[in-house]
């Protein structure tokens, strides 16, 4: 008896340190955005307040620049483990969890404030439910880039002119939609593609935010610029559902409570500097910006939307009616 409590305690004194080690973590976070860009800043921030709460179990290293491939890439990586994080588009959720698509009506809200109000309601959260079973991940919570924007090689009079243009979108049914109700050729691809595509003229315009335009110059190549706030374009901060489940309920409490206070603070941030974003592009030699373009300017493509894409999630009508109520 003696000798197998001797054992036993042996045992235990050999796997005392691997305990006390075994919730030690360096979570590798993959981006598409630049190391410049609002996303990447808090993401490395999220990595300090993590070193912090964690008493310095924790830590963080960012991969930007779609460094570890593409958004369906690194989600295929997060539902394996081999990934641990990732802060990636809605858009590119869409497949996986058609109940997103909502997110991406056409002129849902009208400003940056209301948008932030939207990803911050129950029923944007509510959405994020469906994650572990589709992705295998799970949505620790959302932020944003900057409100979508037209920008085209091309002076815009009419809508009628975006008749045949190619357009680089952010692959996702929900907004290919919304550039065919107008004629457009939409054209996905990656965001490090979109420079060299708009220089070479494999597309003629982009649906994008000022962050984006403003980092990667696009301008150099499209000098007409259109403020038409035409989608919200929200971000999920993932983490693998795999890498998850291996961590501690107290240990969960302090990475979901860590990331939301790093996509709060990107939502905070783009609420603030958008109109400051625009104004250093206004003063932008040679790029014209049109201000104040308004869901009329493309006729009934909201009711024409609205009326495809309510047959493929709720939330379309349930997000209408939120609005409604700001």
């Amino acid at each position: 008896m003696n000798k197998i409590l001797t054992v036993l305690a042996t045992t235990t004194s050999m796997l005392l340190p691997l305990a006390a080690t075994a919730q030690d973590h360096d979570f590798r976070v993959g981006l598409i955005t630049p190391p410049v860009h609002v996303w990447n800043q808090e993401a490395r921030a999220m990595g300090e307040t993590l070193n912090e709460t964690s008493d310095g179990r924790f830590s963080v290293t960012t991969f930007p620049s779609g460094q570890l491939g593409s958004e369906s890439t690194m989600l295929q990586q997060l539902q394996t483990g081999a990934l641990d994080m990732a802060w990636l588009t809605s858009a590119g959720l869409t497949l996986r969890v058609p109940d997103m698509s909502a997110l991406h009506a056409p002129f849902l809200v009208d400003n940056i404030a209301d948008a932030a109000k939207v990803l911050r309601s129950d029923e944007a959260i509510e959405i994020l439910d469906a994650l572990p079973a589709a992705t295998g991940t799970v949505g620790l919570c959302y932020a944003m880039t900057g409100m979508r924007q037209l920008m085209t090689k091309d002076a815009i009079e009419s809508a009628e002119d975006l008749d045949g243009m190619r357009f680089r979108i952010t692959p996702a049914p929900a907004i290919q939609t919304f550039f065919e109700m107008f004629g457009a050729a939409p054209a996905p691809m990656p965001l490090t593609q979109v420079y060299d595509a708009l220089a070479n003229g494999q597309i003629d315009a982009i649906d994008m935010d000022y962050e984006s335009i403003i980092n990667f110059g696009y301008h150099d190549h499209a000098s007409n610029l259109m403020e038409t706030n035409h989608h919200l374009f929200p971000m999920v901060a993932l983490i693998s559902g795999r890498v998850w489940a291996q961590l501690s309920p107290e240990d969960q409490t302090i990475v979901r409570a860590a990331a939301q206070q790093h996509c709060d603070a990107t939502i905070d941030r783009f609420v603030e500097e958008e109109a400051g974003k625009l104004e250093k592009l206004k003063g932008i030699e040679g790029l014209t910006v049109t201000e104040d373009v308004s869901s009329e300017f493309f006729g009934d493509i909201v009711e024409r939307w609205d009326a495809d894409w309510s047959k493929e999630t709720p939330y379309v009508e349930k997000l209408r009616t939120l609005v409604a109520t700001y």
